[in-house]
């Protein structure tokens, strides 16, 4: 059975530091992202990464605050966010797809899982 598990999230202060873990079980993806929802509005693509970690993507809101990187020897992904703002306030949710392609399309992702809840104050 595939499983994503979420760990991580918290509430900070702006200016902070937060660092995000998915486990993932079952299988293991070529691809992994991270996406987040925000109250009253769409789920939005953050970060993605590939097998080797050597191709990455980034929404341009968090270019430069934030670092997706993976660990495949342990099944886990990771989003270190750096410089946080209350506009990063969000659920934020882990996925994974088989395909070689890094997509930053939230339907082109076959799993998902739980979220883990972000809260950055002013």
């Amino acid at each position: 059975q595939v499983q994503l598990v979420e760990s991580g999230g918290g509430l900070v202060q702006a200016g902070g530091s937060l660092r995000l873990s998915c486990a993932a079980s079952g299988r293991t993806f070529h691809t992994m992202g991270w996406f987040r929802q925000a109250p009253g509005k769409e789920r939005e693509f953050v970060a993605a990464i590939g097998w080797s970690g050597g191709t990455t993507r980034y929404a341009d809101s968090v270019k430069g605050r934030f670092t997706i990187s993976r660990d495949n020897a342990k099944n886990m992904v990771y989003l270190q966010m750096n410089s946080l703002k209350p506009e990063d306030t969000a659920g934020y949710y882990c996925a994974a797809r088989a395909s070689i392609v890094v997509v930053t399309t939230g339907n082109d992702y076959n799993y998902w899982g739980q979220g883990t809840q972000v809260t950055v104050s002013s």
